[in-house]
Order: C-alpha cells, then structure tokens, then sequence
C-alpha cells in the first residue's frame, strides 16, 4: 500500500481536477477550500486509483469519495455503490451527493433498515446512478433478487472499522462477492486496526494510504475534561452541568436502555430532550435528530449505533455518561462538537473502578486528560422509575457520596446506598 504524505495546507477545489459544472455546484453550496483529507483524496480519486482514507470524524469525507465518484460515473456509467454502518449516516451521505450531484440530475436510491423494503425495490427499479445501504439491508435485497449490483463500477466503504466493530464482516464479504472485480474501491475509516489492513488486502487493488491525522487524533477546537464520580451520582451531576453549560448538548450511554432512562430523567429537569438508538423506528430517529438540528430538542441523547451518523454544527458540549465499551469510540464521541472549526467541549464521567478504561483513553488520545473537582451537586429527585445500577440510578433517594479521586492516581469509592434489588448515465 502507498503511503501519501500529508500537508495541512488549504487550497482551492479548483486545483483537484474536478469538473467545472461540480465546481459551480460547490461554490453555491458555499464550499470553497477543502479540508485537508478532500485535498488529498480527491486527484487521486478522480484519477480511478484505488483509495484508503484514514481520518477523524467530521473532516469531509462524504465529499472525498462523493465528488470523484459523481464525476467518474458521468464519464464510465455504471453505478456507485457507498455501504456504511448505520440508517443515520446513510440519509446524511444521501443528501451530500443529492445536492452535489443535482446539477447532473443524480439519482440516488437508500437502502437501509426499519422501514418497508417495498418502496426500496421501486425505488432501484428507477435505475439510481449510486445506491447507498446499510449491509444488512442490502443482503436483503440480494438474496431477495430485488438488486443486481454487476454494474458496479465504484463502490465505497464507509466508516469501515465501526462497520466491523458492528459485526458487519460476513455481509461486506457477500457484497463483494456479488460485484465485479473491476471497479474502483475507496475505503474510509477513522482508525486503523489490523481488520482494516485485511480488508483492504483483500478487496483493493494497490491502494494508495492517505492519513490526515493519526488514529486517536481528536478535533483541533475540542476541549475534555474529566470527573470521577460514583454511578449514584451521575444523574446530578448532568443536572448541573446542563444548568451551566445552555447551549445544545448530546450525551452519550452505552445501552438504549440507560438512554431512555436518561432522556426522561433529563425531561423531568424541565429540559427538551429525545433519544435516538437502536429500539427507535426509524421516523423517531429522524425525528429525534432533525428536532435536534431544529432546536426543537436541546439535549439528545444516543447510543454509540449513532455516535457517527450525527452531523449537526453548533453542538457546545458533549458528555459521556457512560465510558465507550472501545476507546476509538471514544474520539468519535466527542467529535460531534467542535466541527467545521468551531470550538467545543467535551466532558466524561469515570467511575472509581474505570482507571483502565480512562487510561486506555489517555493512550489513545496520547495524552493526560483533565480531572475536575466535583462541584456541588442538586439534591436527589424521586424517581419515577426503576432505575438499573449499570446506567448510573440510585435506589435511594438519599444524596449519596460521589467519590474522590487522589492525584496520585490512586482512585477511591464513594458509598453506595443499600441495594433493594443514473441511470447508468447521467443527464447530459
């Protein structure tokens, strides 16, 4: 695999060899320098080359594999194929290459999960110029005979390492298995583990390696810090921090059932808030985000199934309620603030029994990460439910210790209260 050395250095989208009906496009899309991981893949791309892209979240890559593959299409036919992880990030990446592609008339058709496969099948019997899909959705299709995917001719993976931190593997190989072998292939991730060297081994044809940062790198504007709190505690301490902290806030749970529990605890604060996970329908998910982007909610809060599929400028804090099962999820947390240069913040609670887990944080990060001191707490609410321990709900309503934490990294708990249990071508 080649290696490009990268030059943060902006630029024009008018060097890159891109044609000029996209550059009118982009200009009144009001894009006018590419970021650094657009300058990079975009000449290559164009060129036909085979592409692996490594890059922190939020840096553009939905335009590093959209311009080259609309362009390209117009001049080979075929078809454009993306697969990524989730339903969020596939209507995201749909509407980039809709409103890049409108000038050419580009027909788009998403196949993803949670909604009717019907209007899907009429939708690829219009003939779309690209298909976007989650795998499991589109092994459907497959072994429904409702797609044929022999013309082909680009096809782009998308957030690859969350696509096998998800299990997605088997059906990726399916899919490869049903397109030709002469295509062009770009692959986009946010890491690099060995899965990714494979796969790209595997299904490239000499690829060319480009990284704009290296793995765990977070953005540039983001700024962390740390609590170390015990679990009874949390619920308090997020009802203080949104008290400080007014403006759009996501917070992060490891299970859709802490989420949902959180999201009516945080309505019971008085706060606007919707949860966006795997037990939401689809139109709820939709919902959840765009009344997010609308100001309709303030708070949202989601699991790490849409840690990456949540694109919205002008989010001020996000807070990890509960710690990444995977450190990488970590960066691509806290990558929802501090987008498209602006600044942001980025706040986790540790439990006393989680060094590990933050140490392990701090590796990847390479750096130490801030620890606060607990400020002073709202009382207890009474519950309105049956809290779970693991979600960081007390039993009792009594206001129990929060825990310390010594700065000679020696961690100590605090007590717990009693447990009661295109056509192939485009419009010319």
């Amino acid at each position: 695999m080649a290696n490009q050395n990268i030059q943060n250095q902006a630029s024009s989208f008018s060097g890159l060899g891109i044609a000029p009906i996209l550059l009118e496009t982009l200009a009144k899309l009001s894009y006018k320098n590419p970021t650094p991981i657009q300058h990079q893949a975009i000449p290559i791309a164009i060129q036909g080359k085979d592409v692996v892209g490594i890059a922190q979240t939020g840096t553009g890559k939905t335009l590093a594999f959209g311009i080259p593959m609309i362009q390209r299409l117009r001049q080979i036919g075929g078809r454009g194929l993306v697969v990524l992880p989730t339903r969020e990030l596939a209507i995201q990446v749909d509407e980039a290459l809709r409103k890049v592609g409108a000038g050419l008339g580009l027909r788009t058709a998403v196949l993803i999960g949670g909604i009717s496969i019907r209007p899907q099948t009429q939708a690829i019997a219009r003939n779309p110029d690209v298909i976007i899909a989650t795998p499991g959705r589109l092994n459907d299709h497959l072994y429904q005979r409702t797609i044929k995917l022999d013309n082909v001719k680009i096809v782009v993976l998308d957030e690859a390492d969350r696509m096998l931190d998800m299990g997605f593997a088997p059906q990726i190989q399916k899919i490869f298995q049903a397109i030709p072998r002469d295509r062009q292939t770009m692959l986009f991730s946010a890491t690099m583990p060995p899965e990714i060297m494979k796969m790209a081994t595997t299904y490239m044809k000499l690829p060319i390696r480009i990284e704009v940062a290296p793995t765990g790198t977070t953005a540039e504007k983001v700024t962390q810090e740390i609590f170390i709190i015990s679990k009874e505690a949390k619920i308090r301490l997020v009802e203080k921090l949104l008290q400080q902290y007014l403006g759009t806030t996501l917070i992060f749970t490891r299970t859709k059932h802490g989420a949902k529990r959180l999201t009516s605890a945080i309505r019971d604060m008085g706060h606007t808030a919707a949860e966006i996970h795997s037990n939401r329908s689809l139109g709820q998910r939709r919902d959840a985000l765009e009344g997010f982007k609308s100001g309709k909610y303030r708070v949202l809060i989601a699991t790490d199934i849409a840690s990456r599929g949540i694109d919205v400028t002008g989010i001020e804090l996000v807070i990890n309620f509960d710690l990444p099962t995977n450190s990488e999820d970590y960066v691509h947390r806290i990558g929802r603030t501090a987008r498209a240069g602006a600044g942001g913040h980025a706040i986790s609670f540790v439990m006393p029994d989680q060094k590990n887990d933050l140490r392990a944080i701090e590796r990847l990060v390479r750096k130490s990460l801030p620890i606060s001191q607990l400020p002073e707490l709202p009382p207890a609410r009474a519950l309105k439910f049956v809290p779970r321990d693991s979600q960081g709900f007390s039993h009792s309503y009594k206001r129990p210790s929060s825990g310390g934490y010594n700065r000679n990294k020696s961690f100590h708990r605090g007590s717990r209260p009693s447990n009661r249990s295109g056509s192939s071508r485009f419009r010319r």
